[in-house]
């Protein structure tokens, strides 16, 4: 099912990521209007370089600071939101295994977090961006977005009368990401 972005707002997280930033610029530059397009994300210093890329003042853009990790920030952002792509991930494999505590909050917590407060806040859509490492994973990367994946998958059956819809995108080794 491809989305319809025209007068939507459209949260990503991990906005400023190689993924965020492409679906970004493809978002923009789709023909389609969306009413506000939310970059979410950590890093302060990206978010600026994007925004002198994408003003607000030329494109319907808000650039919000936040983590994943942190449920209340994460609940505040889904104010008012229609969709929300799920791109921010703890994503290296080698760093990852080194700091598994840290993978674990950002790819698993972080994913719980998305979850509720997209119930909670009546979102429509949540596309959570996985990997194939998922599949039949080998290393504590592909263990947790396995894990995230379940969740939100799982999140359909368990949402009650919300009518936020939640699905996984799985895609396989990006260059340059």
């Amino acid at each position: 099912m491809a989305l319809d972005f025209q007068g939507k707002s459209v949260l990503i997280t991990g906005g400023t990521g190689s993924l965020g930033k492409a679906l970004t610029r493809n978002i923009l530059h789709s023909g389609q209007h969306p009413r506000r397009l939310i970059v979410f994300s950590r890093d302060e210093q990206k978010q600026f370089q994007m925004a002198q890329e994408f003003p607000e003042s030329e494109y319907p853009m808000r650039y919000f600071i936040g983590d994943v990790r942190d449920y209340n920030r994460v609940f505040r952002a889904l104010q008012g939101v229609d969709y929300v792509i799920h791109a921010a991930a703890m994503k290296h494999v080698h760093i990852a295994e080194y700091n598994p505590d840290e993978c674990v909050k950002t790819n698993v917590g972080g994913a719980e977090n998305i979850i509720r407060a997209a119930l909670e806040a009546g979102v429509e859509r949540v596309v959570a961006l996985s990997t194939d490492k998922a599949c039949a994973p080998i290393n504590l990367y592909g263990a947790t977005k396995l894990t995230s994946d379940k969740l939100f998958i799982a999140a359909n059956n368990m949402r009650g009368a919300s009518p936020t819809r939640f699905s996984v995108v799985r895609y396989g080794n990006v260059m340059g990401s």
